[in-house]
């Protein structure tokens, strides 16, 4: 990462007999993660934050070209061509996700300004997200994430690890933590300060949330919170659609997008309503960058599953990486004497069960009905698509079996 000198997109790339499947696999996990802490670096004004960004950006790079040169090298004939577009398809998709993830953190690193607004309404559109450095009297430093048990014992997740230049983007129980490792935390806002000060060994500074102020700019504002959360669903959703070969979880894809081109059109017009408000309308110079950058996110997830639109089947190594990445997208059925039939979900999550997030319901007689931030109650047949750990979608299965 360099803010001056070499640009480090320069350092020559060879070509090595690396699985497609892993590289797919890691810049899956990568781009996810870099959408959180883009918006927490937003969030919180860390240029430490925006700093990781541009680090795991610089890797994405290089995992691109990797992946490019790999699908190359596998395309033999044309039947063989057309298949493997589709995943070139998902890597253009990532690298796409990581250079919008780029852009919002140089809007911190750059000190374009963001207003008030913008800050005091994005604590509602994600879970809280942390960067702690573990010192050597971390009571968790070297051991693994398994004796610590944190996810269990608190509800924080450590999602993802840097150990000088190199990444742990799927840390397992058997991942271990050592002095000056950097760990991303991410959890409930009532147990993330008490995590933070036992990795860190210092006080958690809570982040004060703005009042807003403007009229138009509270529209605008509302407009980028909206576009995150839907180009957050359509990433998932696309990759959903890609994973169970779904045309018409694609063409919920799309729709989203659509969506999200619309509110970029209306954030546009309340943006230039609130500077002429505005004592400094310099200062929304990067509300303007955030939302050009949200949207571009929704673009990339359509081009993910742009394959799965035009019919084209879908490569095994798509699947594969997608069912192997960090977070993993179950779909299920709900049966009739289920612990899930009956049940309520708020914000996608239920209440019994693993911590496990419902992203899309199908019902027969309606279709796909997306969640987001609406309350459904499940019902039997229900076909859902979810997303979470490993071991929270093992465990969600179970629930929706009938017992």
């Amino acid at each position: 990462m360099t803010l001056d000198g070499d640009d480090p997109r320069s350092e020559p790339v060879e070509y090595e007999p690396v699985s497609v499947k892993d590289v797919l696999v890691e810049m899956k996990d990568t781009s996810e993660l870099l959408i959180d802490l883009a918006y927490s670096a937003v969030l919180h004004n860390s240029d430490a934050i925006a700093e990781e960004v541009l680090r795991l950006e610089e890797q994405m790079d290089v995992l691109e070209i990797r992946a490019r040169m790999s699908i190359m090298m596998a395309a033999r004939n044309p039947s063989e061509t057309e298949v493997l577009a589709p995943v070139l398809g998902v890597v253009g998709g990532a690298e796409k996700i990581s250079d919008a993830a780029g852009d919002v953190a140089k809007i911190v690193l750059g000190d374009m300004g963001l207003p008030d607004a913008m800050r005091a309404a994005l604590p509602e559109a994600f879970e809280p997200l942390e960067r702690a450095t573990v010192t050597s009297d971390s009571p968790y430093a070297s051991r693994t994430l398994g004796e610590i048990d944190l996810e269990s014992e608190t509800g924080v997740r450590v999602i993802g690890i840097r150990r000088g230049e190199d990444w742990f983007l799927n840390p397992g129980p058997n991942t271990g933590l050592a002095a000056d490792d950097v760990a991303l935390i991410r959890g409930p806002d009532h147990a993330i300060d008490d995590v933070y000060e036992t990795i860190a060994d210092e006080g958690y500074e809570s982040h004060a949330e703005p009042e807003p102020a403007i009229d138009d700019l509270d529209r605008a504002v509302d407009s980028i919170v909206h576009m995150k959360n839907l180009s957050e669903l359509a990433v998932d959703l696309a990759y959903g659609s890609v994973l169970f070969d779904d045309a018409a979880l694609a063409e919920e894809v799309r729709n989203l997008e659509v969506e999200v081109d619309a509110l970029q059109s209306r954030f546009e017009a309340w943006t230039l309503g609130a500077a002429a408000e505005a004592e400094d309308p310099v200062t929304l110079r990067g509300l303007i960058r955030l939302g050009f950058a949200t949207e571009t996110i929704s673009d990339a997830a359509l081009e993910i599953s742009e394959g799965v639109l035009r019919d084209i089947d879908v490569h095994p190594v798509v699947e594969l990486a997608v069912r192997e990445s960090d977070e993993v997208l179950t779909r299920i059925e709900v049966e009739a004497g289920s612990a899930l039939a009956g049940e309520e979900l708020r914000e996608g999550v239920p209440a019994v069960g693993p911590s496990t997030t419902v992203i899309a319901i199908r019902r027969p007689e309606v279709g796909w009905v997306l969640v987001g931030q609406s309350h459904e109650v499940l019902q039997a047949g229900d076909v859902l698509i979810a997303k979470g750990t490993r071991t929270a979608a093992d465990s969600f299965k179970t629930l929706a079996r009938a017992e």
